[in-house]
C-alpha cells in the first residue's frame, strides 16, 4: 500500500517506518508511546487524541495509552492556554509568535526535557482546539491511516515501529475560513443506509460523530446537515452537543433560518400554519426565536433571508421591502435573544437561485454577514464580486455542488463533475476574494469522496494544485486509498468518468 500523503494539503513528511540515526522512536517493537493530553484542553483535543490512539491499534495492533500525566517518553498535546504548552512557550521551546494568535494551526516537533521528569517528546501544539485536532490528525494520516479508513473501507498497512524526524512541522493556516459540507438529497440511501446500521430513522449523534471526524481528518470545520426528511436539532438533542463537543460548527442551509431545520415546521404546518411572513409573521417570529436560544452558547452561523415553503422562491418577483423587513427582524431576534449585539453572531444570506435577484436589484444587508455566492447547481459559479464588492467587511463565500436534485437534471449518487472544471471554478472563487465560507453540497455523502477531498483539500490551500498537473492530485488520493499498484489506474478512471459524465450533463437532451 501508498504510505504516502497528499502533498497538496499536508505539512512536510515527518513520519518515517525506518530507524535512522537521530529519529524520535514513536512505536517500537509494536508498543506505541503514551498519550498525554495537556490539563484543561478542549473536549475536541479529547475526543481526537481518542480517536489516535485507536489509529496507532489500526497501524501496529495495540491501541496507545491515554496517560494521566506525562512520562520519560511519551507524545503530549495541548493548545495555546493549557499549562505545559505555556510553559514551553514561556521557555522558548515552542515558537510564540508561530503559534499565539493564529487560526487553527499546529506545530508539530520532538523536544528534549521540555520538563522536569519527562525525557524526550513528540509534542502537537495547537493555536486552538481545532490547530491541536488538525495536528492530530496529520500524525494519525501520516502513519498510514487514510481519512476515509471507516466511510470508504480504506486499509491500514501494518507497522511494527514508527519514527518522527525532527524538526518543526505545520500545515499553517487555512486560507478560507469556514470550510464544510451539505448532506442533501439523502434519501432513500443515505436514509436507508442509517436505518440499517444504526437503527434510526433519523441521523442522530452517533452518525453525525462519524461524519464530524471525517471532516475534522480532512481539515473541515462546517456543516450543513441533512434536511430532506431529518431535523439535525430536533430528532437527536445530542447532535448539536456533539459538534460543539468535537469543534464542527453547525449551520443550516440557504433555505432554512435561523437555526430552524425545515422538517421542523414541516411536521407541524397544521399548527403553525402557513410559511408566509407577511400572514404568519408572530408565529415565524418565535419559531426563530427559539432556534437562536437553542444554539446561541454554540460557534453555530446563522442563515437569514427567507425562501418559500421546501426550497421554492418565497413570492414572484423580488419584494425588497418584505424581505428588508424579514432580515431586520432576524437581526434584532439574534440579540434578543443572544443578550449582545447581532454582529457577535456569524451570519450569512445565501444568494442562491431567486435570491440572488434581491441582490442585482439593489438589496443589501449590514456589513458583518457573510454574502453566500452560488453555481448553478452543475459546477459553474454564477457570479463573482467585484474590486468594490469585496470591500464588504462580513467577507464573501461559495455554495458549491457536486449533487444537485432538480429541474432540468438530476444529479445524484456519482460525481459528474470533472475535475479540471472544479479546480478551475474554486480557484476562480478564491481569486476573487471568497475566502470567508466554503460549502459543498454532497448530496448523501458516499459517492463524492474524491470531490469532498478536493473541495476541502482547495479551501485549506488553493494553491496546493499546479495547474500544469491537476491529475497530480487524484494519483495521490488514490494511491492512498488504493495502494501504489491501482493508484495511477484509479485516478485515470476517477478522471474519465467525471470527464464524460460531465460531457453528457451539458449535451444530452
Amino acid at each position: 500500500m501508498f504510505v504516502g500523503i497528499l502533498t497538496a494539503r499536508c505539512a512536510d513528511r515527518f513520519i518515517s517506518f525506518t530507524d535512522q540515526d537521530g529519529l524520535f522512536p514513536l512505536v517500537s517493537a509494536g508498543n506505541p508511546l503514551p498519550i498525554y493530553v495537556d490539563n484543561g484542553a478542549d473536549d475536541a483535543v479529547t475526543i481526537a487524541a481518542q480517536s489516535l490512539a485507536a489509529d496507532f491499534g489500526r497501524v501496529t495492533g495495540k491501541n496507545a495509552v491515554i496517560a494521566d500525566a506525562p512520562s520519560r517518553r511519551c507524545i503530549i498535546i495541548g493548545t495555546v492556554g493549557t499549562p505545559l504548552i505555556d510553559s514551553m512557550i514561556e521557555k522558548g521551546l515552542i515558537d510564540r509568535k508561530e503559534i499565539e494568535g493564529k487560526r487553527e494551526k499546529f506545530l508539530l516537533t520532538t523536544l528534549k526535557t521540555p520538563r522536569e521528569g519527562i525525557d524526550e517528546a513528540l509534542v502537537i501544539a495547537g493555536s486552538d482546539r481545532r490547530g491541536a485536532v488538525y495536528g492530530i490528525y496529520e500524525l494519525s494520516r501520516q502513519m498510514g491511516v487514510s481519512p476515509w479508513y471507516w466511510w470508504a473501507d480504506v486499509p491500514v498497512e501494518h507497522h511494527d515501529n514508527l519514527y518522527v524526524r525532527r524538526g518543526v512541522f505545520t500545515d499553517g493556516e487555512p486560507a478560507v475560513e469556514y470550510r464544510g459540507i451539505f448532506l442533501n438529497d439523502e434519501a432513500p440511501c443515505l436514509t436507508g443506509w442509517v436505518k440499517h446500521h444504526y437503527g434510526t430513522d433519523f441521523g442522530d449523534h452517533r452518525f453525525y460523530a462519524d461524519v464530524f471526524e471525517l471532516i475534522l481528518r480532512l481539515k473541515g470545520n462546517f456543516m450543513w446537515p441533512a434536511m430532506w426528511s431529518w431535523a439535525f436539532y430536533a430528532d437527536d438533542p445530542e447532535n448539536s452537543a456533539t459538534a460543539d463537543r468535537m469543534g464542527i460548527i453547525m449551520g443550516t442551509s440557504h433555505h432554512e433560518p435561523m437555526g430552524r431545520n425545515h422538517q421542523e415546521w414541516a411536521r407541524n404546518r397544521d399548527a403553525y400554519g402557513a410559511w408566509n411572513y407577511k400572514t404568519n409573521k408572530r408565529t415565524l417570529d418565535r419559531f426563530f426565536s427559539e432556534g437562536i436560544n437553542r444554539l446561541k452558547n454554540t460557534e453555530d452561523i446563522v442563515t437569514i433571508g427567507m425562501r418559500g415553503d421546501g426550497d421554492e422562491a418565497m413570492e414572484e418577483g423580488t419584494n425588497i421591502k418584505l424581505m428588508e423587513s424579514i432580515v431586520a427582524n432576524q437581526r434584532r431576534i439574534i440579540s434578543r435573544m443572544t443578550g449582545r449585539k447581532a454582529s457577535g453572531t456569524p451570519q450569512v444570506w445565501a444568494l442562491y437561485k431567486e435570491v440572488l435577484d434581491y441582490y442585482d436589484a439593489g438589496m443589501r444587508v449590514p456589513d458583518d454577514v457573510i454574502m453566500l455566492l452560488c453555481d448553478d447547481n452543475w459546477g459553474n459559479v454564477r457570479r463573482l464580486p467585484s474590486a468594490e464588492e469585496r470591500k464588504h467587511p462580513g467577507g464573501w463565500g461559495m455554495y458549491y455542488h457536486v449533487d444537485y436534485v432538480g429541474a432540468p437534471r438530476n444529479t445524484k449518487w456519482i460525481n459528474v463533475t470533472p475535475i479540471q472544471g472544479m479546480w478551475e471554478q474554486l480557484r476562480l472563487t478564491y481569486d476573487y476574494g471568497v475566502d470567508r465560507l466554503w460549502i459543498l453540497n454532497v448530496g448523501d455523502l458516499k459517492p463524492m469522496e474524491y470531490p469532498i477531498t478536493l473541495f476541502l483539500d482547495m479551501a485549506w490551500n488553493p494553491d496546493c494544485i499546479d495547474r500544469d498537473d491537476i491529475t497530480r492530485h487524484t494519483r495521490d488520493f488514490c494511491r492512498e486509498q488504493f495502494g501504489e499498484k491501482q493508484g495511477d489506474e484509479a485516478a485515470r478512471l476517477i478522471n474519465l468518468y467525471s470527464k464524460y459524465n460531465g460531457c453528457l450533463l451539458y449535451t444530452s437532451p
